[in-house]
């Protein structure tokens, strides 16, 4: 199928973009991330394309590799005292912020507090933390006022607002203010060129001439980034069959989420290869408010998660033997992942969801689903959802409008009918998710937790113990009572888990596999 055929199928016009001369596109990469890059602060807004961003920019002290195992990153490496109460880390000579300006032990002193401050773990770390401090320009010492094992897991976590390190006079902007144009100076591979910025729509960036990779190959965030492109465009492109056939042609190198459906044509022109973006999957899920009628009564909430279908939301946006159904509040097949029994489905079930409604006193009061509509992996999901409530009988509301809307709207805390909301379908890669470290969506302590702001005590304690145990066994226990905990609190209701393909031209060579696209280590051959 040729890119007319895809055009002419979806009833497309021309493809808004303009050619590149043969000397430009060599030295070039474009890319198309799975949503429109609105918002550019990476601690302030967590989604995947801003974190994608993010990595471009700034650097983190460790990355994770493959395994989700940190490794040293701006660090040069740490010492930790015997009662594992002060942890000191150098930085590796040469780095250097995109203005010139050296790394400095104070600006990542000053970057970890901002980041600490709006983060679930890094909110989990700040409470164990005595003292940041900087004695030396290239050391930073955490004093800590109870041993914290997980210390540098926080430091390393590869998605869901990572520890980036900025400039601390940016670093010193409020947390619940985001960082603009002017402020996105890091010490990343790629330098922000902020006078070509086109909100929603158009991103470039420059190689950091001055960015020095680490000696290892690059392995997820791990390693050495080092980049063989003189520029770096994301590309927002709304509809999926124009960007399918701008890969087709060339005008884009990769795309980061090809649409199912045309995932197998892709795969059949010889110029282009496909891959499992991530091989430990996306965990789907649908997202309660919890300060909010009906979803604030958990009757409710464990009987929606009980009724839905998880094959109709997994159907809708992957593969045949991409999915599979995820019945857990952590990503299947990751270690200490308890998999609860499926309540059978039917019309029982559906009748059971319909009670719990009219006992939690819901009379019809309109309820808001908002739900992206240029973001496919979410998109069909929360249609499936808005269908599934109508069949309860529920007086749904679904608000589509583009991501940077969407996410706007789910941070507003008001009542659904004056610009707050009721549900939301969303994902997460696993690693943001794959412990209770990491994973925001786990986390119940009210207003502070992320979007639905759940507050369950229980789940809170376990957290909080698997976090700091001594040894793994007491780690193993705490595991497990959180998950128990979670699954009968009900902060959210998983859909399945998902497997999604990734599509770039064929003479892209050293594409990484991993929670975020990585945008580095590439080549064109």
């Amino acid at each position: 199928m040729q890119r007319r055929t895809i055009l002419k199928a979806a009833g497309l016009a021309t493809l808004p973009l303009p050619a590149l001369g043969q000397g430009v596109r060599a030295r070039s990469l474009r890319f198309m991330p799975q949503a429109a890059l609105a918002v550019l602060d990476p601690i302030f807004n967590p989604t995947t394309i801003v974190t994608t961003h993010g990595y471009c920019v700034f650097d983190t002290l460790y990355g994770c590799d493959a395994k989700l195992r940190p490794r040293p990153q701006m660090a040069a490496g740490h010492t930790v005292s015997a009662d594992g109460l002060t942890w000191t880390i150098r930085l590796r000579e040469g780095l250097r912020f995109h203005d010139g300006a050296p790394v400095r032990a104070s600006d990542c002193v000053a970057s970890l507090q901002r980041w600490a401050v709006r983060d679930g773990f890094g909110q989990v770390l700040a409470r164990a933390v005595a003292e940041w401090s900087a004695p030396e320009d290239q050391v930073m010492v955490i004093r800590l006022r109870r041993p914290f094992p997980a210390l540098l897991d926080a430091l390393a976590k590869p998605a869901a607002s990572p520890a980036f390190i900025m400039p601390a006079r940016i670093a010193a902007t409020p947390a619940d203010k985001p960082i603009g144009v002017d402020g996105m100076i890091g010490s990343g591979p790629w330098r922000f060129l902020a006078g070509e910025f086109v909100q929603g729509a158009r991103a470039a960036y420059a190689r950091n001439e001055a960015y020095v990779p680490r000696d290892e190959p690059a392995e997820a965030a791990a390693g050495g980034k080092r980049v063989h492109f003189d520029r770096l465009e994301l590309v927002w492109i709304p509809d999926g069959g124009t960007a399918a056939a701008a890969l087709q042609t060339g005008e884009i190198d990769w795309i980061e989420y090809p649409l199912p459906d045309l995932v197998p044509v892709l795969a059949r022109d010889r110029n282009i290869a496909t891959q499992v973006y991530d091989p430990n999957g996306f965990l789907g899920f649908l997202r309660f408010n919890h300060l909010h009628a009906p979803f604030n009564d958990v009757r409710v909430r464990r009987a929606i998660r009980d009724a839905l279908v998880q094959s109709d939301y997994m159907q809708a946006v992957a593969l045949p033997g991409d999915w599979q159904e995820c019945h857990a509040v952590f990503p299947c097949g990751l270690p200490g992942v308890k998999e609860f029994p499926p309540a059978p489905r039917g019309e029982a079930a559906m009748e059971r969801a319909r009670a719990a409604l009219r006992e939690a006193g819901y009379k019809g009061e309109p309820v808001v689903l908002v739900n992206p509509s240029d973001f496919p992996a979410v998109t069909q999901q929360g249609r499936v959802s808005a269908d599934l409530m109508r069949r309860l009988g529920v007086n749904i509301e679904l608000v589509e409008s583009d991501w940077a809307t969407t996410i706007a709207r789910r941070a507003n805390k008001g009542p659904p009918a004056q610009g707050g909301w009721s549900l939301h379908n969303t994902n997460f890669p696993a690693a943001a998710i794959a412990n209770p470290a990491v994973s925001p969506i786990i986390r119940g302590h009210g207003e502070r937790a992320w979007f639905g702001w759940p507050t369950d005590a229980a789940s809170e304690a376990e957290v909080e113990a698997w976090i700091g145990a001594g040894d793994a066994a007491t780690q193993v226990r705490a595991m497990a009572a959180l998950q128990e905990a979670a699954w009968d609190s009900v902060p959210f209701a998983p859909t399945g888990l998902f497997r999604l393909r990734t599509a770039f031209r064929r003479d892209l060579s050293g594409v990484l596999q991993g929670p975020n696209p990585f945008l580095w280590n590439l080549k064109r051959e």
